[in-house]
């Protein structure tokens, strides 16, 4: 992989991560971009003890250009993009429009491909492997700023999300403090681990669910499991064999094999609702790695990060074949989820389908 760091017009950074060695990088962004001007601000809720950011600046983002406007699409002639090439692999840049800005954090955009009508499923392990690297390099690189305590690489797919560009890509967001859902597995990991006389809750966890009826797909060092208690119709847990606590943790086994069983995973998920005469239609998701905190973990007795499991959590909100999983009033007003298919169900399902 060879790394390769620039500035766009307006000063944010950008990085390409290439396949070859020898690639060289030198395009410069040719658009009159004024600087960058956010209003991000972290607010505490001192009833729930969680954090909201306000960034109203955010109003004024992209939303649903056509295809040959797409920002994120390599830069053409006359028609520029926030990519100066013309081509690249994988490239990552700072989101012009962030949720996290300065002392709230920082948030990045990662282009997994420069094919606009691709999506993750379609890469090679190849691409999907130089992903990982991007992954990697940007967790390493954003627990080192001052004010970041957590780091959260994420991909959202499908306009049913909120989508609101088409170009496959996901993001990064560095948090200035732990996030309210690894808060809840802290705890109860800590209360775990005091209970047992010292077991870890993500091992136990990993070998209970190894043994059952939900595991989808293993690997040498990776499995895939709906988890027992799952919050979504179709929800998958991804956990390396060999607990560790971040990506960059990783051993060159596992980096090896991920792609081979995240890309089957993914394109089982495109499988799972059969559209009759037209079709399958691509499945929305939501793709999710769960880090260890960079920060201390104050507050969490007798645990520290090397404790915590590194994984990924893909769900999808489609629960059937042309509807919805709507978060409603139980869901989000009291955060106690109702799943209308049983983990089992779903797991059998996506162990039928095949990927191609």
């Amino acid at each position: 992989m060879k790394k390769t760091s620039t500035r766009l017009a307006d000063g944010r950074e950008l990085i390409y991560y290439d396949a070859r060695d020898d690639a060289v990088r030198e395009a410069v962004d040719r658009r009159p971009l004024d600087p960058v001007s956010t209003a991000s601000e972290i607010r505490r809720d001192p009833l729930l003890g969680d954090s909201v950011a306000i960034a109203s600046h955010r109003q004024g983002r992209t939303y649903h250009p056509p295809a040959d406007e797409c920002p994120l699409c390599p830069s053409a002639g006359d028609r520029l993009s926030e990519i100066p090439d013309s081509a690249y692999d994988v490239v990552v840049f700072e989101n012009r429009f962030p949720s996290l800005a300065g002392d709230a954090g920082r948030c990045e955009v990662v282009c997994f491909t420069s094919d606009h009508d691709a999506s993750f499923a379609d890469l090679t392990p190849a691409q999907a492997g130089l992903v990982l690297e991007a992954w990697t390099d940007r967790t390493a690189e954003l627990s080192h700023l001052p004010s970041v305590e957590q780091v959260f690489c994420f991909e959202n797919r499908g306009a049913e999300i909120g989508v609101t560009l088409g170009h496959p890509h996901g993001q990064i967001y560095a948090y200035p403090f732990v996030t309210p859902r690894t808060a809840l597995m802290l705890r109860s990991l800590a209360a775990f681990k005091e209970a047992s006389g010292g077991r870890n809750l993500f091992d136990d966890i990993v070998a209970e669910e190894s043994a059952g009826e939900r595991v989808v797909l293993e690997g040498e060092h990776w499995i895939a499991f709906v988890p027992y208690a799952a919050h979504w119709p179709y929800e998958v847990h991804l956990y390396p064999k060999r607990r560790v606590p971040d990506l960059l943790a990783l051993d060159e086994a596992a980096r090896a094999e991920f792609p081979h069983l995240y890309l089957e995973l993914l394109r089982r998920f495109d499988r799972i609702f059969d559209a009759g005469e037209t079709g399958r239609t691509p499945t929305p998701y939501i793709s999710a790695w769960h880090q260890a905190p960079f920060g201390a973990l104050d507050g969490y007795e007798g645990i520290n990060r090397d404790d915590v499991a590194l994984h990924l959590e893909l769900f999808t909100i489609r629960r059937t074949s042309g509807k919805l999983k709507f978060l409603a009033g139980s869901e989000s007003g009291m955060s106690v989820f109702i799943n209308d298919v049983p983990p089992e169900a779903a797991a059998q399902r996506l162990r039928e389908v095949a990927s191609s």
